[in-house]
């Protein structure tokens, strides 16, 4: 069974599940489809990633994809400890350019669901970080799209100092969401 808490963001929802416990160890049904369209997501996921960081103060992020590769994401982590953002990049919304941070780790195993239409990205807290995603559309490069990841509009409070992240050369040339080209979704 799983707990599925709304959350500010339109869409955007935590997923708890219910972990079993024994001498040997655990067990916790971590995806049922069935649940989650019972709950208002109705979803199917196409594309399962895993991303591996090794060093604490990794920023990966802020990413979408437009469309018609748009996707939606369920994240969760097995092995360490983020902070993972989604931010409201939908013209019109009455939360746009809003964002929702979140601790994830792999001891309470809760995940986190963002829809199409928002950017993601997470920074790690430890070392040695596993972050499992399923999304509901392929990944398309020529539909890839970013926004600087400390974008001052966007006022995300990142548990590093700017010169402590450790940023891919495309992520921190990336622009400000005000730079960015009009989206659809």
């Amino acid at each position: 069974m799983i707990t599925i808490q709304e959350c500010f963001l339109p869409g955007v929802r935590l997923i708890t599940p219910r972990i079993f416990t024994d001498s040997r160890g655990f067990v916790s049904e971590t995806l049922s489809e069935r649940r989650l369209a019972e709950n208002g997501l109705a979803i199917h996921f196409v594309q399962e990633n895993l991303s591996f960081s090794t060093k604490k103060g990794t920023v990966r992020g802020l990413h979408f994809q437009r469309k018609p590769c748009t996707q939606a994401k369920l994240i969760r982590v097995i092995k360490g400890r983020v902070y993972d953002v989604a931010v409201d990049i939908r013209p019109g919304s009455a939360t746009f350019g809003k964002y929702m941070g979140v601790t994830l780790s792999d001891e309470d195993l809760t995940q986190f669901f963002i829809p199409a239409g928002f950017a993601h990205g997470f920074c790690t807290l430890t070392d040695d970080v596993s972050v499992l995603y399923k999304v509901d559309s392929f990944y398309a490069p020529e539909t890839e799209g970013g926004i600087l990841w400390n974008d001052p509009d966007l006022g995300i409070d990142w548990p590093i100092k700017p010169d402590e992240a450790i940023l891919a050369d495309k992520d921190v040339v990336r622009p400000r969401l005000k730079d960015l080209p009009p989206l659809e979704w």
